[in-house]
């Protein structure tokens, strides 16, 4: 099986640094599943998670919110605004900030920033669902 170096990088840090089979990301136009010597391409990506399948059968799985994907020979490059592994989301804290957002969706203040309410949720819902 033919494997692709996959880098996830934020300002801050390196997140993964290896080999995969597959890359799965939701860009602009939707999810994209990239396996080796797909063509190259750059594409925004939507806050959402990224899954990387590595050896085996295992699959690491990161929440991401913006950024860029670029795919280059065997090689994908994530850099992301911010990205985060599981075990660095405290879901208690993902919890109360969706629940914040949608209530500020809800109440519909006059001066409210509605795209900036809605990243907010939908980056809790993304940290919620890649700790499950």
């Amino acid at each position: 099986m033919s494997k692709m170096t996959v880098e996830v990088v934020t300002p801050e840090r390196v997140l993964f640094s290896g080999e995969a089979s597959m890359v799965i990301a939701r860009g602009v136009q939707g999810d994209l599943g990239i396996f080796p010597n797909h063509m190259p391409m750059v594409t925004p990506l939507k806050i959402a998670p990224v899954r990387i399948k590595t050896e085996g059968d295992k699959e690491l799985v990161m929440a991401v919110s913006g950024g860029f994907m670029e795919v280059r020979g065997d090689k994908v490059t994530i850099l992301a605004e911010t990205a985060e592994r599981p075990e660095d989301i405290d879901p208690g804290r993902a919890k109360a900030a969706k629940e914040r957002a949608e209530k500020r969706l809800n109440e519909k203040y006059p001066d409210l920033d509605v795209r900036r309410a809605e990243r907010a949720l939908q980056r809790a819902i993304t940290r919620l669902e890649v700790t499950k």
